[in-house]
């Protein structure tokens, strides 16, 4: 007897010592990011497990079995062949390619897979804006079909972004969801965004204000920023270029309790004045920018999660003549001009303890001081913006409803006369004061497994312009799981604030006429879209095609052409027309080989009488009648080396000339072109290094009468009364230039204590 319980414990011994424990972490090829719930299941059985939230398992192995499965939605499944004496495993799975699965919320405000949303929505990760790496999302937005970042000044480089040919003053900017960058911001908001903080980028194109108010007319920007959770837990990507810029970000994680915090900081330095095509300026500003920011993703008591961010800007730029130093700045000496910025934004959202039922409260809060100096012309100028709403969510069988309460307070003051009150002679500062609430309801029927309805209006009642109404109305058909239809129509609104958006406003070049009281615009809009993705023995094919119409009433018009001394506001005496179609089509191989490609036609035009009644066919500027992306990218998995081949093709766009001027009225067609090589070292290194505007290209005679920008000499051998205008913009002005920076991921060290090691 004694003898058969000593053989039991001895096999049972021995079966235990058979089974043994491994672990690991499963993150994105690309992105180096957690892949939260993945399956971990040991081959030919049914033995497995899930990763946790930051991608992290641990599994006992059976005995004999030495190889396991790992999977998850959106990736190719990888089998992991263990060996002798390893119990810790970083695996890295590659996504599918597909976007089938792509998890999307700005379309609806509720996440869902972007096949399922009756509102078409694009998808861009963090992975795509590193095959052509910049400083800012700015920048990046390059890559995006039908999406133009747009410079607005030769000397202090303000942009904005157009959809469609639209201005940026139409395209709202969220962050997670939140009116983050808007008016004040608007031109500089952008720029201070770092990649650190990008998850994703999802792209509406159309108007969404049912859902998200003002100036969502052209479309929207929700940039995704990185969770805490499935974050690493350092991540560092410094560069430079061959011109003197320095950009560094660096972000690192931790855990507190039921609390995981992520911080990033990003530091962009380019203080190195050059000119190129000797005209005496600056060729791009100089800037000195730092940005901080914090998220805090908590899991509360019961069980509904909250996340709570914040972030500060600083920047100092200038632009102007090459002897141009501080000790000018809003002189009439030397021209410069100066930007100080300080920006505070705080957002984030709580599931309310509610039971079942879901119900959060969005809010965010932003503070944007600037202070500058367009030469000799001061600009001053402060806002606060607070937002909340109330969001309720309810699903039943074949109806989603979706309702919220909006509530957004702005106040505003600056030393213009957009807040002065009373005469010439007895003005005095007005600072504005704006509230704007409202209601909205969004219905999602499913009528057929096949077929979907989407409905939505809104109400709004702005303390200016009284009450406002915005509906919606979008139907999706998808005959077949890969390919869906869809056609969406909606009006938009936008309360317009010159001077915070508008730029050529403040340069001093030209005077400011408002001819009348400015009336909110409206919109209307129509986009028909097929989204489709066919696989195949090599790959799939991803194929996006939109066709898209706006209509506009009270557009704001500034007029740059009847007073070359002047800009003249005024609400369109006609209509305004945005119309075209898009395409997208996107190649994935598996020998690692992957080509996106994009085109964009479109005609912005607006009617307006003149004073006799005519109706005038007006070309909008800034708006290239065709335009098109490409980024070709391979993997060489061997040797670990990815070649990134990215341009942006630009048609002809109308300018802003002046009468008889010299330079041509439309732009010639360009190419934006980039080259990159990624190298993958041990430890988690990334070294990268290649060339910006390949082709060199360079626009010509960017500003008009450079020699004298404070008009001094206008009298003087100038037979068509030319003025002194940086206006005439349509690409960067710095020539081709390369870039080298390195990158380190440090995955969490919890790996090997959740393999008990």
């Amino acid at each position: 007897m004694k003898t058969k319980f000593i053989l039991l414990l001895l096999l049972i011994n021995g079966l235990v010592q058979a089974q043994s424990s491994i672990g690991g972490r499963v993150s994105d090829a690309d992105t180096k990011e957690a892949v939260p719930f993945a399956n971990v299941v040991v081959s030919n059985t049914t033995t497995g497990t899930t990763t946790d939230e930051a991608g992290q398992f641990k599994l006992q192995l059976p005995a004999g079995k030495t190889s396991i499965i790992i999977s998850s939605i959106g990736y190719k499944s990888d089998t992991l062949v263990l060996s002798k004496g390893k119990a810790v495993f970083d695996v890295a799975l590659r996504p599918s390619g597909g976007k089938l699965s792509e998890v999307v919320v700005s379309g609806t405000m509720r996440a869902m897979s972007k096949m399922e949303s009756p509102i078409p929505v694009e998808v861009y990760t963090a992975a795509l804006f590193k095959k052509n790496p910049t400083p800012s999302l700015f920048e990046s937005m390059n890559m995006i079909t039908g999406v133009q970042p747009q410079l607005n000044c030769n000397v202090c480089n303000t942009g904005d972004i157009h959809i469609n040919g639209l201005e940026g003053p139409y395209t709202m900017i969220l962050i997670d969801g939140m009116p983050i960058v808007s008016a004040l911001s608007s031109v500089y908001g952008l720029h201070g965004i770092p990649g650190s903080m990008v998850k994703r980028v999802e792209v509406v194109k159309g108007p969404a204000s049912t859902l998200y108010g003002s100036e969502a007319v052209a479309g929207l920007v929700n940039v995704i920023t990185r969770d805490a959770i499935s974050s690493p837990l350092f991540k560092a990507d410094i560069s430079g270029t061959t011109v003197g810029e320095f950009n560094a970000d660096v972000s690192a994680k931790w855990k507190a309790g039921r609390a995981n915090s992520l911080l990033g900081v990003n530091y962009f330095n380019y203080w190195i004045p050059k000119d190129i095509n000797k005209d005496n300026f600056t060729d791009v500003t100089q800037q000195n920018r730092f940005s901080i920011f914090n998220k805090w993703d908590i899991r509360q008591k019961n069980d509904k999660a909250a996340s709570l961010a914040w972030r500060y800007v600083y920047e100092n730029r200038w632009g102007g003549e090459m002897q141009w130093n501080t000790s000018w700045r809003g002189t009439d000496s030397v021209y410069g001009e100066s930007i100080y910025t300080h920006r505070v934004e705080a957002f984030g959202s709580v599931g309310l303890p509610t039971g079942k039922e879901n119900i959060r409260l969005d809010y965010s809060y932003n503070y944007h001081f600037q202070d500058s100096y367009y030469g000799k012309v001061k600009y001053l100028a402060q806002q606060h913006t607070a937002f909340a709403q109330l969001v309720w969510d309810k699903e039943w069988k074949v109806v989603t409803l979706l309702s919220g309460l909006p509530f957004r307070f702005m106040y505003y003051d600056d030393n213009s006369v957009a807040t002065m009150q009373g005469d010439s002679a007895n003005r005095k500062n007005k600072p504005s004061f704006s509230y704007l609430p409202g209601v909205f309801a969004q219905a999602e029927f499913r009528i057929h497994p096949k077929f979907t309805m989407l409905t939505g209006a809104r109400y709004d009642y702005n303390s200016a312009h009284g009450h406002i109404f915005t509906p919606r109305l979008s139907f999706k058909f998808s005959p077949h799981k890969n390919h869906t239809l869809r056609l969406t129509g909606g009006s938009g609104y936008r309360v317009v604030n010159i001077f915070t958006e508008d730029h050529a406003a403040l340069t001093g070049a030209r005077e400011v006429v408002i001819s009348s009281a400015l009336k909110p615009e409206r919109s209307w809009n129509g986009n028909l879209n097929y989204n489709g993705y066919i696989n195949h023995a090599y790959g799939f094919v991803d194929l996006d095609v939109s066709l898209f119409y706006t209509y506009f009433t009270n557009q704001i018009m500034a007029d740059f052409l009847s007073d070359p001394q002047k800009i003249i506001y005024d609400n369109l005496n006609g209509y305004a027309t945005s119309r075209g179609a898009s395409t997208t089509l996107n190649f994935s191989f598996t020998n690692g080989l992957h080509i996106s490609t994009g085109f964009t036609w479109m005609d912005v035009f607006r009617k307006q009488r003149d004073t006799k009644g005519v109706m005038q066919h007006l070309p909008q500027l800034f708006a290239p009648q065709f335009s098109a992306n490409y980024t070709v990218s391979y993997n060489i998995r061997k040797i670990g080396l990815t070649i990134d081949w990215t341009g942006r093709i630009n048609g002809p766009m109308h300018l802003p000339v002046v009468p008889n001027d010299y330079r041509p009225e439309k732009s010639p067609t360009y190419c934006l072109m980039s080259i990159q090589l990624t190298k993958i070292l041990p430890r988690n290194f990334e070294i990268y290094a290649g060339i910006k505007n390949a082709l060199n290209f360079l626009p010509k005679d960017p500003i008009l009468r450079a020699f004298d920008p404070f008009d001094k000499h206008i009298t003087e051998n100038n037979p068509n009364n030319y003025t002194f205008d940086p206006s005439y913009n349509y690409a960067p002005i710095q020539g081709i230039k390369g870039f080298i920076g390195l990158r380190w991921t440090l995955f969490s060290a919890t790996a090997k204590q959740v393999a008990g090691e």
